[in-house]
């Protein structure tokens, strides 16, 4: 299946119109004995929310009615700090969040985030599928939630602008961007001398309409499938984070799920997870000309200065103290030295 923006849209009309139709023939064949919510930020078209209601599908149907997940996407439930707030009292059962945001809460989850760490995804996948991962959901297990086994693709990050497009990290210097409420962000921007601002994800756009900030960075296909593009005109393929989606539960949700619907939800979450990330890489290979064709001028700076700005301004030793060093040496075992 070739996942483009329209084809992308395609699907999810279809889901919605079957999904209604379908919806009281189930509800007369058997009530489900669980009905969880699983609420997300990313646009109804996303890859993520396309195999979620395909996850959500298989679940019901290897459960025999007896597990009902509902989606609810685009921030329906709420913005990513509301929802952290109701996964944590049982409001919404699961939700996927970034660990760059999700950090709040538990600081080891956005070292994947860490400025010019990964290179390709090769290496992100041998980090987060192997100890590295371990470590963080052994972290985020630690602070009361429960956490699947596989991360989700949210991409490596570009930037975008109204006003010029980054060529090197002098280009950053007095750059009103906007940032994700989370504290690795704005330090790695500050130590770019850029002019980083906090803004949740629902309110970008109008941020960026109503010129508050300049610029903003986020992976291609949240570029495409919330209509950045409308708002910018360059971008930038500075690839300077690479950032997912950890897949967390309310504990006490999950632990009055009996084992044999814990063990089909898990399995499915998880094979979700993988299908995401091959439909997340097909959709990146095309869209850089989709969006071109839509009026972005694109650029490929070399990372390496950005990388040699970030080590003299401290960054990496700063953020080493932070993790620490069993978390950092996890990290250079699969990226190279930093610090």
């Amino acid at each position: 299946m070739s996942f483009s923006r329209r084809a992308l849209l395609k699907v999810s009309a279809a889901s919605a119109v079957l999904g209604g139709l379908g919806a009281p023939l189930v509800a007369r064949a058997q009530t489900a004995e669980f009905t969880y919510k699983y609420a997300n930020n990313l646009p109804d078209s996303h890859p993520m929310n396309v195999r979620a209601r395909e996850m959500a599908a298989a679940i019901k149907t290897e459960t025999n009615g007896r597990f009902d997940l509902q989606v609810f996407p685009n921030n329906q439930l709420g913005s990513d700090t509301d929802m952290l707030s109701q996964i944590r009292s049982g409001g919404v059962e699961f939700f996927t969040l970034s660990g760059l945001i999700l950090s709040t809460l538990v600081p080891a989850a956005s070292i994947n985030g860490i400025g010019f760490a990964f290179p390709d995804y090769d290496t992100v996948w041998k980090a987060m599928d192997g100890g590295l991962g371990a470590h963080v959901r052994g972290e985020i297990k630690k602070a009361g939630l429960e956490v699947m086994e596989k991360i989700w693709d949210n991409g490596f990050r570009q930037t975008t602008s109204s006003t010029k497009s980054i060529n090197g990290p002098e280009d950053y210097k007095g750059f009103k961007i906007r940032v994700p409420v989370s504290p690795l962000w704005t330090s790695m921007f500050k130590a770019f001398d850029a002019a980083p601002a906090s803004i949740n994800f629902s309110e970008v756009y109008s941020a960026l309409q109503t010129k508050i900030v300049e610029g903003q960075e986020n992976p291609l296909a949240i570029i495409s499938t919330a209509k950045l593009y409308e708002v910018q005109k360059f971008c930038s393929l500075t690839n300077h984070m690479w950032d997912g989606f950890w897949f967390l539960a309310n504990r006490r949700a999950w632990s009055q799920l009996p084992e044999d619907v814990q063990t089909i939800v898990a399995k499915n979450v998880n094979a979700a997870a993988v299908n995401e990330r091959a439909d997340v890489a097909k959709l990146n290979a095309n869209l850089q000309q989709e969006l071109a064709g839509k009026g972005l001028a694109f650029n490929q700076p070399s990372i390496t200065p950005f990388r040699e700005k970030l080590r003299a301004a401290g960054f990496y030793a700063e953020w080493k103290g932070k993790y620490g060093d069993q978390a950092w040496e996890l990290l250079e075992k699969s990226v190279g030295k930093l610090s």
